[in-house]
């Protein structure tokens, strides 16, 4: 049998395609392993983060006012206005113009608005006109008056000295009383025009409402073209008022307090307000006074409560809760004031007879016994342990421990 060379060379395998394709092969394989190592550390992270427990966290606010004392009271109210008025007009009329809008700080006399005046305005000059004539007039029997008296000496003169009959004499003489008594009439009439003009100038600045005191513009009432009245007449077509003006000057609070408790409130207490609107803001405040009379169905009784110092984002009719304070205590334990920060009550923990918090220290939650002072409104006062601005959960939850990793949500 004879082999054909040719066809024993194609079967050999050649070395170097060979060492070619290991090595392509060799670099696929480090690159699967580098994807799966990859992978592995990302579910790692993951499942490692996914273990952080979720907390509420709140900051703790620094509180150098001194410490929170005991509330001997605490009662809910509103902020009201001692002085304010719904402006409106003397007089009916249309409304011509509107000077004002809500908000607008306004000067005890300042133009508000003005009614149409078409009418009065006739009137007034009419007036006018018919006191310039009685002044007229009052000039022109006065000359005549004087005339008349010179008239009347050169006919008594005239008289004595028999020139001149009786009857002539008498003449003058009635010539000028009777303009001496035209003279005093036409003094009376004067004087009517000018008391008539008073009027018809009065009926102008009626017509000109006016801001009866320093305040705030917190209503504005009317429209131009509307018809205005102080009487309520005219159905839903006539309004009663052009604005409401706040004196915001007169604000306080008033809270019913139940006639149970009344024996703990004193004038000139000390008491603190919070507002609804600003729950960690705690506004310094006093009693003015007990109103002296009991509401029978409610059994309750008012009691006004002033601000130390008014603030604007005080507002009237915002609801307000008042503790009122034990002024004993505060003047024996309140004396110097200590720095101390302030967090809610449900941040403090106790166990036995240690209170503590848990603190977030990076991403991890420590625990931190605290000393603690008064609580009022829900927050308690923290004297030492941790600082101004530290964040601390508000709420416990399963797995919270020591070292625990956390990831906050507020």
């Amino acid at each position: 049998m004879s082999f054909d060379r040719n066809a024993l060379e194609s079967l050999r395998i050649e070395r170097a395609a060979e060492s070619e394709e290991t090595g392509s092969s060799n670099v696929f394989k480090w690159l699967i392993g580098a994807v799966l190592l990859l992978a592995v550390i990302a579910g790692a992270y993951a499942l490692l983060r996914d273990n952080a427990v979720a907390v509420e966290t709140t900051s703790a606010v620094a509180a150098t006012s001194g410490s929170i004392s005991a509330a001997v009271l605490n009662a809910s109210g509103y902020v009201v206005a001692r002085r304010q008025a719904t402006v409106s007009s003397k007089v009916t009329g249309k409304v011509a113009e509107v000077l004002i809008e809500e908000g607008m700080t306004v000067k005890q006399g300042q133009l508000l608005a003005r009614l149409d005046d078409t009418t009065t305005r006739p009137v007034q000059a009419l007036a006018l006109r018919q006191l310039e004539a009685a002044r007229k007039n009052l000039e022109e029997v006065d000359v005549r008056l004087a005339e008349a008296q010179r008239t009347l000496r050169r006919n008594e003169k005239l008289r004595a000295d028999k020139l001149i009959s009786e009857a002539q004499l008498d003449t003058a003489q009635s010539e000028a009383a009777a303009l001496a008594a035209r003279l005093e009439a036409l003094k009376s009439e004067a004087a009517v025009a000018e008391a008539t003009v008073r009027v018809r100038n009065q009926d102008i600045e009626d017509l000109l409402v006016r801001a009866p005191f320093d305040g705030v513009v917190v209503s504005k009432d009317a429209q131009p073209g509307e018809m205005i009245s102080p009487m309520s007449a005219g159905g839903g077509f006539t309004r009663t008022g052009i604005a409401t003006i706040v004196d915001m000057d007169s604000r306080e609070i008033e809270v019913d307090v139940n006639e149970a408790f009344i024996n703990r409130v004193s004038s000139a207490q000390h008491t603190e307000a919070v507002l609804d609107a600003y729950p960690d803001w705690t506004i310094p405040s006093h009693v003015i006074n007990i109103v002296p009379t009991a509401d029978r169905q409610k059994a309750t009784v008012r009691v006004r409560i002033g601000f130390d110092a008014l603030d604007p984002r005080i507002l009237p009719d915002m609801g307000v809760k008042v503790s009122f304070l034990d002024d004993a205590a505060k003047d024996d334990k309140l004396v110097a004031a200590r720095p101390s920060v302030r967090l809610p009550a449900a941040a403090v923990f106790k166990e036995g007879d240690t209170s503590y918090v848990w603190r977030v220290n990076g991403k991890h939650a420590e625990r931190v016994a605290v000393s603690t002072g008064g609580e009022r409104n829900g927050q308690i006062e923290v004297l030492s342990g941790i600082n101004g601005g530290d964040t601390v959960i508000v709420k416990p939850v399963a797995g919270l421990a020591e070292g625990i990793g956390v990831k906050t949500t507020s």
